[in-house]
C-alpha cells in the first residue's frame, strides 16, 4: 500500500498504522498468551509505524527493500534489538518527547531549526519526504496544469522541494482531488523553510497528541495544526 493509494481510499497514514497495529496485536495475543498486554500494544504500534513508513517510501526505495527480502528476518531482528537497547537507554536516562530528526553517525540531531534545516539539505529527498513528483507527473496523473502549479507555488499554497539546480518536486501527500490540502499555506508562512515545513507536517507531533499534521489537515483541522506549527516555530 502506497501513500498515493491511501489518498484515493481515504485512509490516512495514522488510520493505516492503527489498522496494522490492531491485526498484529490480535495475532500476537493468540500466538503467545503469556506476553504482557503492554508489550503486545508496543509491538502492534511498531508494526503499524513500520508499515506506514514503508508506504511513504519512494518507489525506488520500495523496490530496494524487495531486493533484500531474503535478509529481512535478520535485519528485523537487529532492528528489534536496537529498539530494545534504545528503550533501555532512554528509560535509564529519563528521556522522551517529540520525535526529532534522524541522527547522523549515532549522534543526536541538533534541536534548533537552523541545524535541522542543514541536516535536511544534506539528505536525499526520497529518504525523508515520501513520494514526490515533478510538474510533468502532476499534470499527467493528477491533471494539475503547470500554470496552476506555478501559481500555487508562488502563493505558498504548496510545498515545493528543490532538487538540484532549479528543479522542484512536490510531495504527493499534500494533494487531495488534484488540489493542495487547506492549511498548507498557513503552515508554510509559519515554518518558512519548505524542507523543514514538510518534515514537520509528516511526523507525529506531541503538540497534536501524537497525530501527524498532514493527516489532520486532510481532516480539516486547520486551526489545530497551524497553532501547533506556531508553537513549534517559536520553540
Amino acid at each position: 500500500m502506497s501513500r498515493l493509494q491511501s489518498q484515493t481510499t481515504g485512509v490516512t497514514q495514522d488510520d493505516f498504522a492503527d489498522m496494522v497495529a490492531d491485526k498484529v496485536e490480535r495475532a500476537l495475543a493468540q500466538y503467545d498468551e503469556a506476553i504482557n498486554k503492554s508489550t503486545v500494544t508496543s509491538v502492534g504500534k511498531i508494526a503499524g509505524s513500520v508499515a506506514a513508513a514503508i508506504s511513504l517510501l519512494s518507489p525506488k526505495h520500495q523496490r530496494a527493500i524487495d531486493a533484500i527480502h531474503a535478509d529481512l528476518p535478520g535485519l528485523a531482528s537487529k532492528f528489534v534489538r536496537a529498539l530494545a537497547a534504545e528503550g533501555a537507554r532512554r528509560s535509564e536516562a529519563g528521556l522522551g518527547g517529540e520525535a526529532s530528526l534522524p541522527t547522523t553517525a549515532g549522534k543526536p540531531a541538533p534541536k534548533n531549526q537552523r541545524s535541522q534545516s542543514d541536516d535536511l539539505e544534506s539528505m536525499l529527498i526520497e529518504d525523508w519526504a515520501g513520494r514526490v513528483a515533478g510538474s510533468t507527473y502532476l499534470e499527467e496523473n493528477l491533471h494539475i496544469a503547470r500554470s496552476t502549479l506555478h501559481r500555487w507555488q508562488k502563493r505558498g499554497e504548496v510545498v515545493a522541494l528543490r532538487k538540484g539546480g532549479r528543479k522542484h518536486v512536490f510531495p504527493l501527500a499534500q494533494f487531495v482531488d488534484g488540489r493542495p490540502v487547506a492549511g498548507i499555506r498557513e503552515v508554510v508562512s509559519v515554518i518558512a523553510n519548505p524542507r523543514l515545513a514538510w518534515f514537520w507536517l509528516t511526523r507525529p507531533s506531541d503538540r497534536l497528541d501524537g497525530k501527524t499534521p498532514i493527516d489532520l489537515l486532510r481532516q480539516d483541522r486547520i486551526e489545530d495544526v497551524v497553532a501547533a506549527a506556531r508553537d513549534y516555530a517559536a520553540g
